[in-house]
């Protein structure tokens, strides 16, 4: 099990100390993010927390995941590898042999 979490469905007015302070009663908490939107610097509604073990990974994934919290139903989890694969900057040239919709 990884050490890392994914925290989703959080309120916008989650803050990173939130996220640790809400993680801390179930072990260390080695760092806790809130995504933010980089254009707007508004909460992205979800964010990742680095617990000290996996023994206090899992304690936390047991205590938290479906609990309310402002008014929201948390969903802690392992994060999930991106699908996808890179996005370059042609996107995934599915159309028209060429990327990025360039038709010739």
């Amino acid at each position: 099990m990884s050490k890392k979490l994914y925290v989703g469905n959080l309120s916008y007015n989650v803050t990173n100390r939130d996220l640790e302070t809400m993680f801390a009663a179930h072990g260390t908490v080695e760092s806790a993010n809130v995504i933010m939107d980089r254009d707007s610097g508004r909460s992205k509604g979800f964010g990742f927390v680095e617990m000290g073990t996996d023994q206090q990974a899992r304690a936390a994934i047991s205590a938290l995941n479906g609990k309310d919290f402002d008014g929201r139903d948390l969903t802690v989890n392992e994060p999930r590898p991106r699908e996808g694969g890179t996005g370059g900057a042609f996107g995934s040239g599915s159309r028209g042999g060429f990327g990025g919709g360039r038709r010739f």
